[in-house]
């Protein structure tokens, strides 16, 4: 099974697209924010109504997050990945929100994470779009 630095190289890609390598280093320091925030959040404590909420908004993104690879490198299902990555995003947005209401550091660890899936939902749809048939 090819994975998911070989499919990615041989890609069709659009305009602004990064190189392979970029990925692993972006993520690393994504998820360290992430995991950051969370802890931050859940440090607050359960007797603030809006930690359940922001808990539960995180390991929603964080499941379509994992989700989103399987659909669109293992399946090679771009239009269904793009469909997912909508939903993440808007999972982001929620959690990000959410994290704002708890700890408003929380909440800015998560913005560079909105961003770059914000990008990466250019770069599903363009590779969608020029890699199709």
């Amino acid at each position: 099974m090819r994975n998911s630095f070989q499919v990615y190289q041989e890609l069709i890609k659009p305009p602004l697209s990064p190189p392979g390598w970029i990925f692993g280093p972006v993520w690393t320091v994504l998820y360290t924010m992430m995991a950051i925030a969370f802890f931050r959040v859940l440090s607050v404590g359960f007797n603030n109504a809006n930690v359940s909420k922001a808990v539960i908004a995180f390991i929603l993104q964080l499941a379509l997050n994992f989700l989103w690879p399987y659909l669109y490198f293992t399946l090679g299902l771009r239009g269904v990945a793009f469909i997912e990555i909508v939903f993440l995003w808007s999972a982001i947005v929620l959690c990000t929100w959410l994290f704002f209401r708890v700890d408003t550091l929380a909440g800015w660890l998560m913005v560079p994470y909105l961003f770059w899936v914000s990008f990466a939902t250019y770069l599903n749809a363009a590779t969608w779009y020029l890699n199709r048939g």
